[in-house]
């Protein structure tokens, strides 16, 4: 039996911090509520986070089997597109709470980024997002570009980590990314799609990101 915040694979364990579990289990209640969380921790076997959420602090307590059970119980719920719905809108909901949080030591918050020409922000954005999961958890990204788009490029996901899936199944990222897109543009819209993923057999999970709002 796997104890909880333990990974079977290999007998490794991957971990955010307590913080980020925190952030994603407070977004999860305020879209679905405190008996939606409930219900969805009853279904992934993580009853231990009932009304005793992770600390608010950095260490790296957080597994990824924890979190990829919370997103795969969302599917398992409320099927598979209303699963991912929701995992969207916990996503943008945990960017929001998200950079209350980090935003004044990631430096994105002030005038000076703020003025900046759209293209600038949206890669230095990005630069430093990712450098928030490469810095501070065991999440890895990477960031690439094309002619047309910013490719997010999950190398070590904790948020499908050891599920096997017919589709694409990392719309909580998807939605962090689509909430930091607004944020940094000011209010507009991009399409985000993931097009590769680790759960479906994939090298990585790749989400791809319109550089022009619609």
């Amino acid at each position: 039996m796997i104890a909880p915040g333990e990974s079977n694979t290999e007998g490794v364990a991957y971990h955010f911090p307590n913080k980020m579990g925190r952030i994603l289990l407070l977004s999860m209640e305020e879209v679905m509520g405190q008996t939606g969380v409930n219900a969805v921790l009853n279904l992934a076997n993580l009853r231990h986070f009932q009304a005793n959420y992770p600390p608010n602090n950095f260490d790296m307590a957080f597994s990824f089997a924890e979190s990829s059970r919370l997103i795969g119980a969302l599917d398992e719920m409320y099927g598979v597109r209303g699963g991912q719905r929701l995992a969207e809108r916990i996503g943008r909901s945990c960017f929001r709470l998200g950079i209350k949080d980090l935003g004044p030591m990631l430096g994105i918050a002030d005038l000076a980024f703020r003025i900046l020409p759209m293209m600038v922000k949206l890669r230095i954005g990005f630069e430093v997002f990712a450098e928030v999961f490469n810095k501070f958890s065991d999440h890895r990204v990477r960031l690439e570009e094309n002619d047309h788009s910013f490719l997010w490029v999950i190398e070590q996901c904790g948020v499908c980590w050891e599920r096997t899936t017919s589709y694409p199944s990392c719309h909580l990222a998807v939605g962090i990314l689509q909430e930091a897109l607004f944020w940094v543009s000011g209010g507009q819209n991009f399409d985000v799609t993931e097009t590769f993923c680790i759960a479906m057999g994939d090298a990585t999970c790749t989400i791809e990101i319109a550089k022009k709002p619609h």
